[in-house]
Formats: C-alpha cells, structure tokens, sequence
C-alpha cells in the first residue's frame, strides 16, 4: 500500500472516530439538547451567572428559526470549504506544472544551459 493511501486511511478513521466517539460515549446525554451551539452554551451560563446581564447589542439579522439558522451556518461553511478546496487545487496545479515544465526541459536545461563553454 503506498504512504499516500495510508495516510488517508488514516485521516479518514480520525474523522470518522471524532465523529462517532462522543455519541457512542454518550456525552451530553444529561442536557436538555446535548449538541447544542457555543453561543447558545454561553447565553446559558452568563444568565445562570449575571441573570441581570444586558447584551452590548444586537444581531443584524436573527433567523426566524433553529433550521434557518443552521442552514445558513451549512451554507457559509461550505463557501469557506470551496474557497479553501480552490485555493489548495490551484497550489497543486501550479507545483505540479512547474514540475511537468522541469521534467520536459530535461536534465541541466534550465536557462543558460550550455554557455558556459564559449
């Protein structure tokens, strides 16, 4: 098996032990909803703390629901994956063209190759 295909086996039995771990663990299986959000988390302990707390301001936007909400979240990571997927992409591209570029030049066929001996 080549080092590539191992290191991605790898990769992916770690996402998917991260994924799976905390619900066969059954972590949070004593709150009300057990996954829920930071922010949500946080509200949470500030009111348990300060119950008399006021917040600096407001949101600009507040989705009429929960499912709006994550699907927003859904969609503004997935934009961020695709940035970082074509970001990535076009590194590649780029490396391996210059390598593709180099290999055809040959061996010592850079760029004054050959004048050396005038």
């Amino acid at each position: 098996m080549k080092r590539a295909t191992r290191i991605n086996l790898l990769l992916v039995a770690a996402v998917l032990l991260l994924a799976v771990l905390p619900v066969a663990l059954g972590l949070g299986d004593r709150q009300e909803e057990p996954f829920t959000g930071a922010d949500a988390q946080a509200e949470e302990a500030i009111a348990e703390n300060d119950p008399g707390y006021e917040a600096w301001f407001t949101p600009l936007y507040e989705p009429p629901s929960g499912e709006i909400e994550s699907a927003l979240f859904a969609a503004q990571a997935a934009l961020g994956a695709g940035v970082l997927a074509y970001y990535l992409g076009l590194r590649r591209g780029r490396r391996q063209g210059e390598e593709r570029a180099a290999d055809a030049a040959g061996p010592g066929g850079g760029p004054g190759a050959g004048a050396a001996g005038s």
